[in-house]
């Protein structure tokens, strides 16, 4: 039996790698085997890059605040108050943003667990 638990207080945030630099996230990847995830903070403001995933599925579960997502194309802007979750299929053009004035914290899980097969768009506003 294996397992790991990831409590508030001791969670690692890391800057992002690219794209809107304002956010930060917690890896939560090296425990799972068929699917990855990460919590991410995003301060007012901030954003993730749009894009389509064509192999992964995802899911977003708002942990604090309020987000948005902008799906599909043109896209629909759907607001995520604190304890929703929204699932997104492969094909779906997809943003996320903090439009509100308080950070947000979400988990985004994807699956399977294959990275490189998103295309990139240009941002939305």
């Amino acid at each position: 039996m294996g397992f790991m638990i990831f409590r508030p207080g001791e969670r690692e945030f890391q800057a992002a790698l690219r794209g809107d630099l304002r956010r930060s996230r917690a890896s939560l990847s090296e425990a799972l085997h068929t699917m990855r995830a990460n919590i991410w903070r995003l301060p007012p403001g901030a954003r993730g890059s749009r894009h389509i995933e064509h192999v992964q599925e995802e899911m977003f579960v708002v942990l604090e605040g309020t987000a948005t997502l902008l799906l599909g194309d043109p896209p629909e802007r759907v607001e995520l108050p604190c304890g929703t979750v929204a699932v997104v299929e492969t094909g779906t053009a997809q943003q996320l943003h903090n439009e509100s004035e308080a950070e947000t914290v979400i988990l985004i899980v994807g699956a399977p667990p294959e990275q490189g097969h998103a295309e990139h768009l240009p941002d939305v506003d």
